[in-house]
């Protein structure tokens, strides 16, 4: 039996990736920084599909935290075979009203963690000569927009460049680029909805669904959705400066966790 590890697990898209997994029979390893809702969860999913759980505190903005989980990543005895890189968070505000803490604290959670975690879980995979991995991104990662954007796109271009340098290898790595995705992140973030149309809002099952045949399929990028596929698509043939005008007047919402 195969086990998957997600990081933010507890809720949104990283909980949707731990139902559909449990559902397809993986063991999972189940990562975020509330030990209860860790556990209700582990349990749910343990009685409901008849899997193991196991539960791994950790704040990936701590040297700690990142430190436990790529430890585990690379048991040798207890093998991940897939990686969900998903936690992360959004900040309110632009660029000088974000406190300089706050922007490197993103930097640490989605830069440096997914860096470390994939390199971790993959170079255990390829001696294995198996394994994926799937980086949350978004769609923020194709405009320009602050810190967040600009750590997203980060993580499309070295995941991509990653899977590009692993190919022929058994190991499969793919960055997920969702939109709006009805989650608790804008809630989190503090960060209001009312002005996104209800065209626009993801359903994050569906999505997981999407992402997961993209990944078989071996594509290293995925937009799992037509809307999006054509947005992003306008999104390459717009001024850069309209862009920025326009993600400006919405402010850091482009948020899929």
């Amino acid at each position: 039996m195969t086990t998957a590890l997600i990081t933010g697990a507890t809720a949104g898209i990283g909980a949707a990736f731990a139902r559909r997994f449990a559902a397809d029979g993986h063991d999972l390893v189940l990562v975020a920084r509330d030990t209860k809702r860790l556990s209700e969860q582990a349990t749910e999913l343990h009685d409901r599909h008849g899997i193991e759980a196991e539960v791994l505190t950790a704040d990936l903005s701590t040297e700690d935290g990142i430190a436990t989980v790529e430890a585990r990543l690379s048991q040798p005895r207890q093998p991940v075979d897939l990686l969900v890189n998903n936690a992360g968070f959004g900040n309110k505000g632009r660029y000088l009203e974000v406190s300089m803490a706050d922007e490197l604290t993103m930097i640490k959670v989605h830069i440096e963690a997914v860096l470390r975690l994939t390199s971790a879980a993959t170079a255990s995979m390829r001696e294995r000569g198996r394994g994926g991995v799937v980086n949350v991104a978004s769609v923020a990662a194709f405009v320009p927009r602050g810190t967040y954007g600009a750590s997203k796109a980060w993580v499309v271009q070295f995941t991509q460049g990653a899977a590009r340098d692993l190919a022929g290898s058994g190991v499969r790595l793919m960055a997920l680029c969702p939109g709006f995705v009805r989650t608790e992140f804008h809630q989190r973030a503090g960060m209001g909805t009312d002005n996104i149309p209800g065209w626009l809002w993801l359903d994050a099952d569906k999505l997981v669904a999407a992402a997961l045949t993209d990944l078989a399929r071996g594509k290293s990028l995925s937009i799992p959705d037509p809307r999006y596929k054509a947005l992003m698509g306008a999104v390459k043939l717009a001024p850069r400066g309209l862009l920025g005008g326009i993600t400006s007047k919405t402010g850091r919402k482009y948020g899929p966790k």
